[in-house]
């Protein structure tokens, strides 16, 4: 993938995150579905490491995107344990210590297109 193409797929990743509403989660491989990258989780995870609010000038609510498992993978770029303690602050319960109740909290990107 060029440095253009995978950026501008980053931006879809992003307009598709900042849609994902309070007290809900979604998971990378659903948003690559969404994207239309049948198995591209990978490259949602990898435009979330990228993320970076200065440079695409706005924030996005990336403590709501997990495994497909609801687990935290992400929380290792957050301070602390400020992933789970966001998440908690908008209601989302726990399985386990970081593992999101996905039955109840899990939101589908294609949700957008009804």
């Amino acid at each position: 993938m060029s440095s253009q193409s995978s950026n501008d797929f980053y931006h879809r990743v992003y307009q598709v995150v900042v849609q994902i509403p309070i007290g809900k989660v979604t998971s990378y491989g659903a948003i690559s579905r969404y994207l239309g990258v049948e198995s591209g989780a990978r490259m949602v995870g990898y435009a979330m490491n990228n993320y970076s609010s200065a440079e695409i000038g706005f924030e996005i609510p990336a403590h709501r995107v997990l495994n497909r498992l609801g687990q935290l993978t992400g929380r290792a770029h957050f301070e602390g344990d400020t992933m789970r303690e966001r998440l908690e602050q908008e209601g989302v319960e726990f399985t386990e210590e970081y593992t999101v109740n996905m039955d109840k909290h899990f939101w589908n990107p294609f949700e957008l297109d009804n």
